[in-house]
């Protein structure tokens, strides 16, 4: 993996290392105080709270940072929101989302 800035900053494309294409994000729920019994848990439950990290990535030059917790399915978004910004990760739009979206400055 090698990366080379062109004339005005910008990270040229790579070739990345095997299985380093995609940028993983990690969702986890809590799964304690479910159950009825302390340190046993309940297949497939889990709390609507937990924590969101991303995951190591050279290719991309990600290095996970602490996960950063979530307490209720609405704070989701925005909490992966605040870790892709923590990690300078932009996101470009897909074609079918741009249709819901204007250009900057319409």
């Amino acid at each position: 993996m090698s990366k080379r800035k062109n004339y005005d900053g910008k990270v040229d494309a790579i070739v990345p290392n095997l299985n380093e294409k995609m940028i993983e994000v990690k969702i986890r729920f809590w799964t304690n105080a479910i159950a009825p019994e302390s340190g046993k848990v309940i297949p497939k439950h889990a709390q609507a709270s937990g924590v969101v990290s991303v995951e190591r990535n050279k290719s991309h030059g990600i290095v996970p940072g602490n996960p950063r917790p979530f307490h209720s399915l609405l704070d989701l978004g925005a909490t992966i929101e605040k870790i892709l910004i923590e990690h300078q990760i932009v996101l470009h739009r897909s074609a079918r989302m741009k249709r819901y979206t204007m250009p900057f400055g319409s």
